[in-house]
């Protein structure tokens, strides 16, 4: 990445740091914990509608991830967030409902192939200018199955090329493209390396290394707090939070602590297997755990 896309870069987001001062729905102020507490729109069942808002009010949570919306055989995702008059309402919503929109998903790559679809160029440039008109630094887009770097060793190259095509319209918005992927700690630094771009980190998820046997601690450490954009702090369905025996939440929060990192920890699952519908239980008991942790 040239060196002139990285100044842009750091000096967009210098510059939205410096509107995040101003009043906003969007904005931090004094009175904002370190870490916040976010629920993703499409697991409370509230994917792009604007019931999410007052469902993850009474929840609890401090904000929201939006997600770009549903993708299947699309051009680009089908949103409703592409144009003024689509976002105006969630703006106006976010505001009445004192929530913060934490991040942009594009849970659509879950299931697709970012490697392989013809139009990711459009797919991600929509996400990246759905975050830039709401003052959103974060997005997120999950390699998934059909991007799974350790089963499909043979996708880096168009992985990679594909980041590095898409890096610097992220870093002209100063927005981040935050990557979850199936590879360990040291596997996603390289990535990052190869990608050689201050817009694509690494949205660490908490399941992932817990699936895989790895050490949890160790994986935050290998990555360190500059390439972690955002976090889902989740396992898989089960249990709440505080009841998993696997995920010692006060080691984490101890070891961000360590790290000096700040920012969003957004709730996907854990939820309790015998009541996995039931939205208000599931993640108002995982909220108030985490505010228990982070915010205490």
């Amino acid at each position: 990445m040239q060196s002139t896309s990285r100044r842009q870069f750091l000096a967009t987001m210098t510059s939205a740091a410096a509107f995040a001062t101003a009043p906003s729905v969007f904005a931090a102020d004094s009175t904002t914990p370190r870490y916040q507490i976010g629920v993703c729109d499409w697991m409370i069942l509230k994917r792009q509608k604007l019931g999410a808002f007052p469902l993850a009010e009474e929840i609890g949570a401090d904000g929201l991830e939006l997600d770009m919306g549903g993708l299947g055989d699309r051009p680009t995702f089908d949103s409703k967030l592409n144009d003024e008059a689509g976002r105006e309402p969630f703006r106006q919503a976010a505001a009445q409902h004192h929530l913060r929109i934490c991040s942009i998903a594009m849970s659509g790559f879950y299931a697709q192939s970012f490697a392989e679809r013809p139009t990711y160029r459009r797919m991600v440039g929509d996400a990246i200018r759905t975050a830039e008109a709401f003052g959103v630094t974060n997005t997120f887009l999950p390699l998934g199955v059909k991007g799974d770097l350790v089963q499909r060793p043979e996708l880096r190259p168009a992985i990679v090329g594909r980041l590095q095509e898409l890096a610097p319209l992220a870093e002209q918005a100063g927005v981040v493209l935050g990557l979850e992927s199936a590879l360990d700690a040291e596997g996603e630094r390289r990535l990052l390396e190869d990608v050689g771009s201050p817009a694509v980190k690494i949205y660490f998820n908490f399941s992932n290394p817990l699936q895989a046997g790895r050490d949890l601690i160790g994986e935050l450490r290998t990555l360190g707090a500059a390439r972690i954009s955002q976090i889902h702090a989740t396992d898989q369905d089960g249990v709440w939070l505080q009841n998993n025996d696997r995920l010692d939440m006060h080691q984490v929060r101890a070891t961000l602590d360590e790290l000096d990192w700040q920012g969003w920890l957004v709730i996907e699952r854990s939820r309790d297997a015998n009541d996995p519908r039931n939205v208000r239980r599931n993640f108002s008991a995982n909220v108030r755990y985490l505010k228990s942790v982070f915010q205490s």
